[in-house]
């Protein structure tokens, strides 16, 4: 009788990313939160990467959202929060720390490059935090906006 494969944890040394939480105002000064489908899934997440070898972490977030989401706009130098999740890689999970970066969005490009790789859409902070499965990125979502 074949055993079924198990996925592998990755062994205990933590990982870590970076990511942007693209937010902007709407006409009547409400906070609105981009969130973007995750390319195998699809589900709800913000603009996130590693680390760039030679880029201090913040700018690596602001180049994650312009690649995943076509945002630009100020980043924050410092992390408004971090969560941890687990990434699923090609054949174990790892967990990984994501330090968060608040991004004031001044422009959406029409053109970015993985615009055909994702949906990128507006949310109420609300609706952004019901929509996002990491707790701690729900919670740090509702605390910001």
């Amino acid at each position: 009788m074949k055993k079924k494969a198990k996925k592998k944890l990755a062994p205990k040394t933590m990982r870590r990313q970076v990511a942007a939480l693209p937010i902007c105002h709407d006409e009547s000064g409400n906070p609105r939160v981009l969130l973007i489908s995750s390319r195998e899934t699809q589900r709800p997440v913000i603009p996130k990467g590693w680390q760039m070898k030679g880029k201090p972490d913040h700018l690596a977030a602001e180049i994650e959202a312009f690649e995943e989401a076509g945002v630009k706009g100020r980043i924050s130098k410092k992390p408004v929060g971090t969560y941890r999740y687990w990434k699923r890689l090609s054949d174990q999970f790892a967990l990984v720390d994501v330090d968060v970066y608040a991004l004031e969005v001044a422009e959406h490009c029409l053109e970015w490059p993985e615009q055909e790789q994702r949906q990128a859409r507006w949310f109420s902070p609300e609706d952004a935090a019901l929509l996002i499965d990491e707790p701690l990125l729900a919670a740090l979502i509702r605390r910001l906006v």
